[in-house]
């Protein structure tokens, strides 16, 4: 998987934004405000920051030469992986995809619009009385 498809499946993600808040060198993706993904754009070869469940991340650090302790981040969090190595591409999006549902399964619950009616006020609007 190259960059363009990296940026590409990111961008995929229901809600995901892109942005350069740590400057030029460093594409964020995020999902509700938190990131979920960061990409080096001026490492070669290209690597990305994932967050990812701890136990996994160890896992994976295991399975995969490029996939190491995240750069500059949480180490127990967040894994930094080459994507141009030898990480099959499935396994790339399945990385891609478990740190966007951490990211979003953080998030707070949006709260219901409106608050309860009073049984009152919902059994007149149901008469149609306002």
């Amino acid at each position: 998987m190259d960059l363009a498809q990296f940026r590409e499946y990111c961008l995929s993600k229901s809600r995901a934004t892109e942005s350069l808040p740590f400057g030029p060198d460093v594409l964020v993706f995020k999902v509700g405000g938190k990131m979920f993904a960061l990409a080096a754009l001026d490492e070669v070869p290209t690597t990305v920051n994932l967050k990812c469940d701890p136990d996994l991340a160890l896992d994976l650090r295991d399975r995969f030469e490029q996939v190491r302790p995240g750069y500059h981040m949480n180490k127990k969090h967040w894994n930094t992986v080459q994507i141009e190595g030898s990480v099959p591409d499935s396994e790339l999006r399945r990385m891609i995809d478990h740190s966007y549902d951490l990211v979003v399964k953080s998030l707070p619950k949006p709260r219901a619009k409106g608050a309860a009616r009073s049984r009152r006020s919902s059994t007149a609007a149901r008469r149609g009385r306002h």
